[in-house]
């Protein structure tokens, strides 16, 4: 089984759009959205959801008030701001400020403060038109989103080694954060989708940079190439040098967006345009660049074994 993530250095580029168009062409796969902070893969997807689980977040502290005496220990000793009086008097602790170092539990004289992880963030697995998918939400100004995005990795592997899926595609969170950390660590390839502007490739060689650390293979894909051919040509130059596969080149076309209102992949609402046909090549070379790169490490292995 291989796993495949599409990431992306900057929100906005087309990265979720191109999953799920993949997602239309590939057969005997399961799907993970590993976005959890922000989640739109089921969208598309338009999920019946099989089973849910709770994850447990970081955890937060909270004041027992008949127990708090209101000496203002915790609120003179945190230094997040967390801890601040009510109107009507007492102590209270904003849980979006809070950061789980529980300093306040152990300082406090009347033992009134107990930290509790939170249990507002939860996971699913679901059944779509296209098969499995493996997806989480996580709730505003919560925590432990990398370790969310390998509880849903380790689903999705268990799920598609148990269904003998030949490949686990996931779209994978933008930006390089600890959850982009998370969804490439151990990952067979990532295929980065980028656009032809100045942040676009700003943001596409930090993602690169990353991955460089990793030693994972990677593709590369320019969506919405013909608004300017400039910076296109730019990251061909540049994908080049950093012996970077360039898969395909998107060209503009509002039918994406069309696709996406209708909660359709490109393909599905139209499969016979231009885009599809580009991206069923992708695909295609992506798979058979996988496949021929499996098939020399095993020569490797087995010339290593004769030696």
């Amino acid at each position: 089984m291989k796993e495949i993530c599409v990431l992306s250095g900057k929100g906005g580029t087309g990265k979720t759009g191109l999953t799920a168009a993949l997602a239309t062409i590939s057969s005997n796969a399961i799907y993970a959205d590993l976005d959890v902070d922000a989640p739109d893969l089921h969208l598309i997807f338009q999920p019946t959801i099989e089973e849910e689980f709770i994850f447990q977040g970081a955890k937060i502290a909270q004041i027992h008030p008949d127990k708090c005496n209101n000496c203002g220990l915790c609120k003179k000793e945190c230094r997040f701001d967390a801890i601040h009086y009510k109107k009507g008097g007492g102590l209270e602790i904003n849980p979006f400020k809070c950061e789980g170092c529980r300093l306040c539990e152990r300082i406090c004289p009347a033992m009134a403060i107990e930290s509790k992880a939170s249990l507002r963030n939860k996971w699913y697995s679901s059944n779509t038109r296209f098969g499995s998918l493996v997806h989480a939400k996580m709730k505003p100004g919560e925590e432990n989103s990398g370790k969310l995005v390998t509880r849903v990795r380790k689903a999705a592997k268990e799920k598609a080694l148990l269904n003998g899926n030949d490949y686990l595609l996931c779209d994978g969170p933008p930006g390089i954060g600890c959850s982009t950390i998370a969804s490439v660590t151990g990952t067979d390839a990532v295929v980065i989708v980028t656009e032809p502007s100045k942040s676009g490739f700003h943001d596409a060689v930090r993602l690169i940079d990353l991955i460089k650390k990793f030693n994972i293979e990677m593709y590369a894909v320019i969506n919405k190439f013909d608004l300017n051919p400039e910076f296109t040509s730019r990251m061909e130059t540049f994908f080049r040098t950093e012996n970077i596969k360039l898969i395909g080149k998107i060209p503009f076309d509002h039918k994406m967006i069309e696709a996406v209102v209708h909660h359709q992949s490109i393909i599905e609402y139209e499969p016979k345009g231009n885009i599809a046909n580009l991206i069923n090549r992708m695909w295609t070379e992506l798979t058979d660049s996988l496949s021929l790169k499996t098939c020399n490490d095993n020569r490797k292995l087995e010339n290593q074994a004769s030696l």
